[in-house]
């Protein structure tokens, strides 16, 4: 455990949730199951009994680390990376390793999304701890796969291939875009394709050498900005060079080019709660369907809706059957369940 790092990737802006999730405020921020608890503040607890807390960083947006201090405050205010801009997950990935890398040459780290939802805890922290003495030591890589239940055409796919011999692991054949439906139903026949839930794990030096030869270009960004980590130019630096990077995937950039990718098949009650209808699906269900996040929420002859407001307002829906009906900071959004991939052509001001 002393050396086992976690990285959380917080940058996102969750505009599928809107107008619970806005640009200034996203989902990961946000306590979107009413448990009391928001998707980062869970994320960093799954790892509780994995990781120590001054081995934990969190990259995220300069405009969110105010947000990030609040809200994991346990957290080394030092380990809170802030990107000037987006430039997707490898070069987010390669700042937060390259720093690690310069003072603990031995790490062994979890790199996880702040915004996923996990069921079974228990399962998770041992799918992960399988996954970390795995890659302690050689030169694996390893994400976790999760086992579909259902031809889920907004997820990415793993193909895995053979099982290693006495482990769980498997490795992977290849990496496949988000499916159409026809397709998402032959890999679910098919046994062996998992959802690709952004999870990776690898010791320090296994990542840092993959980006140095299936990312160049970032890992020469990543050796200018080196001599000032840990110094007083270090923001000023990473403001300089950080928007030169390559605006790419880990995906892309490393892991359907690297030859030892492994996986780890998992059941743990994962979603990465990217939509409402996800939402819908983890909330506890009346008889008729229906789901809320909220103090005082009343269905009338309704089915299959789900409800989430932010105060404590008396909601009482009549005669709906699939719709959306959300509410915070003044905005209310009434949608059809099935017409949620338009929410972002909804929030356009």
């Amino acid at each position: 455990m002393a050396d086992n790092h976690l990285v959380i990737m917080a940058g996102g802006i969750g505009s599928r949730f809107w107008p619970m999730s806005t640009p200034a405020y996203p989902k990961q921020f946000i306590d979107i199951m009413g448990c009391g608890k928001t998707l980062i503040q869970l994320t960093a607890d799954r790892f509780n009994g994995i990781c120590p807390m001054e081995n934990r960083w969190v990259v995220t947006s300069q405009k969110y680390t105010s947000i990030v201090k609040e809200q994991l405050p346990e957290i080394p205010e030092q380990n809170i990376l802030s990107e000037p801009e987006a430039r997707n997950t490898a070069p987010c990935i390669a700042y937060a390793c390259w720093k690690i890398k310069q003072r603990h040459p031995e790490a062994n780290i979890v790199v996880a999304p702040s915004d996923a939802f996990v069921l079974d805890v228990e399962e998770f922290r041992r799918c992960i701890k399988v996954a970390l003495d795995f890659t302690q030591t050689g030169t694996a890589i390893v994400t976790l796969g999760m086992k579909p239940n259902r031809p889920e055409t907004g997820y990415g796919y793993i193909c895995s291939g053979e099982k290693l011999p006495d482990q769980e692991i498997h490795q992977v054949e290849s990496f496949r875009e988000k499916p159409d439906l026809e397709t998402a139903k032959k890999y679910l026949a098919a046994g062996n394709y998992l959802w690709n839930a952004g999870i990776f794990v690898w010791n320090v030096h296994t990542i840092t050498a993959a980006i140095r030869q299936y990312a160049p270009q970032i890992a020469g960004v990543m050796d200018e900005l080196s001599p000032s980590l840990y110094t007083d130019r270090e923001a000023e630096e990473l403001k300089r060079l950080f928007p030169t990077c390559d605006k790419i995937s880990i995906d892309y950039a490393v892991m359907e080019k690297a030859s030892n990718i492994y996986v780890l098949p998992a059941e743990f009650g994962w979603s990465d709660l990217g939509t409402w209808g996800s939402l819908h699906t983890h909330l506890q269900q009346d008889t008729d369907g229906n789901a809320q996040v909220g103090q005082d929420v009343k269905f009338f002859d309704c089915k299959n809706c789900v409800v989430h407001t932010s105060e404590e307002r008396k909601v009482v829906l009549q005669g709906l059957d699939g719709y959306i009906v959300a509410e915070k900071d003044g905005y209310l959004l009434i949608c059809r369940l099935e017409e949620e991939q338009r929410i972002k052509e909804f929030s356009q001001d």
